[in-house]
């Protein structure tokens, strides 16, 4: 199928042209938010009818929500000293932050859009609430939340709003202000 004539036609490969609109649309979510993305853009980077998108993934919501499937990495904490605990989320949290640009669509995409913002509570539902209560000695879940609001707030500042400041921080100048933060939010 080709959505033009000077366009070559794609292989038929189903889960080939899933991963690529995936590919495609976090791209698109991280340029250009939730809102401005549309499912004529993700189609047209692929070369594929829009209403293939449609076909895969029901909706742009539907695309969305597979697109911003985040997985986090995050490492079992329960055996890691709790001096080192911070320095773990902090390095994790970079490679996320650097490596994956589903996070910064989500992100990004959170501020405005509710399905976003869902998306994003349930990325901390499911990944790091579990891998900070097992840490923690009580409230984990207001642990959690704090943690999440200053990993968050560094990210948003840094990679969205790029606030000078914080761009032109290293990793090890990040840990040495976060780090303490962090580790008195999880066990103070």
């Amino acid at each position: 199928m080709s959505t033009s004539d000077d366009m070559p036609a794609r292989p038929r490969d189903a889960a080939s042209t899933r991963d690529d609109l995936l590919d495609a649309a976090r791209r698109r979510f991280a340029a250009d938010g939730y809102d401005r993305t549309t499912i004529r853009a993700v189609a047209g980077d692929v070369g594929v009818d829009p209403a293939l998108v449609i076909r895969y993934f029901g909706s742009k919501e539907g695309l969305f929500t597979r697109a911003a499937d985040l997985d986090l990495g995050l490492p079992d904490l329960t055996g890691v000293r709790a001096g080192d605990l911070s320095k773990v989320l902090v390095d994790r949290f970079f490679a996320v932050w650097e490596g994956d640009p589903t996070f910064l669509a989500l992100l990004r995409a959170a501020a405005t859009s509710e399905v976003a913002a869902d998306a994003m509570r349930g990325v901390f539902a499911r990944q790091v609430g579990p891998a900070l209560a097992a840490v923690t000695d009580d409230r984990a879940p207001e642990r959690a939340a704090l943690v999440g609001a200053t990993v968050l707030g560094f990210a948003l500042g840094r990679y969205v709003l790029r606030l000078p400041p914080l761009v032109a921080m290293t990793r090890d100048q990040a840990q040495a202000w976060l780090g303490p933060t962090l580790r008195h939010y999880l066990l103070d």
